[in-house]
């Protein structure tokens, strides 16, 4: 989840009954969707000692502190870990994990019931997922292809609040709501729901 602390397990199995060492080089960077990357975050190397037929996990943590700031709206990081096996012809191994990091921070509650030309109250929650503050937030509401921007005050960290933004449709059928959060720290947090408008 965006904001945490992420903790990946690679597992080295020998599957020969030799005794095997395994340099092992891994690293990160935040990419974007395209697969091009922005910044390379965490580069380690390790190695490891394998008895016959034995298998071990190689536990790799990326801190918040550590990709927080370089992370674009995709909010993807690909992790790689070269794995080659010592005093051995050459044999070695890439193992590749993008991972896309998952937004909690919208969540918007609507009546059970909304009927056209009735004013209708949702519920828009929003989060800091974040270990510090953050400031200048802004959420941008876009409904009936009309555009509301409201300032909201700093959030402290891992805070959530809500705000009640009114409106009456205007027409029955399916009418969508988006949510777009954004602050000094992060921007494009999307969230939108699809609102079920009764006839009068």
């Amino acid at each position: 989840v965006f904001g945490k602390d992420i903790t990946l397990i690679l597992i080295l199995n020998n599957l020969s009954f030799d005794r095997k060492t395994v340099k092992v080089d891994m690293s990160a960077s935040t990419v974007l969707y395209t697969r091009r990357a922005v910044a390379e975050i965490l580069k380690a190397t390790t190695s490891v000692d394998l008895g016959s037929k034995q298998g071990k996990h190689i536990r790799l943590k990326i801190p918040y502190s550590y990709y927080g700031k370089y992370l674009t709206t995709d909010k993807r990081i690909q992790v790689t870990a070269l794995c080659e096996v010592m005093h051995t012809h050459g044999v070695k191994l890439l193992v590749e994990k993008t991972i896309i990091l998952e937004d909690t921070n919208i969540i918007i509650k609507i009546p059970r019931r909304v009927v056209v030309n009735k004013a209708v109250t949702l519920e828009i929650s929003y989060a800091n997922p974040l270990p510090e503050p953050v400031d200048r937030c802004v959420l941008l509401v876009t409904l009936m292809n009309q555009q509301v921007k409201i300032h909201l005050a700093r959030l402290a960290p891992r805070e959530r609040s809500k705000i009640y933004f009114e409106f009456t449709p205007r027409r029955a059928g399916p009418l969508q709501l988006q949510v777009d959060f954004s602050c000094d720290k992060f921007s494009h947090i999307k969230g939108f729901v699809t609102i079920a408008v009764a006839p009068a």
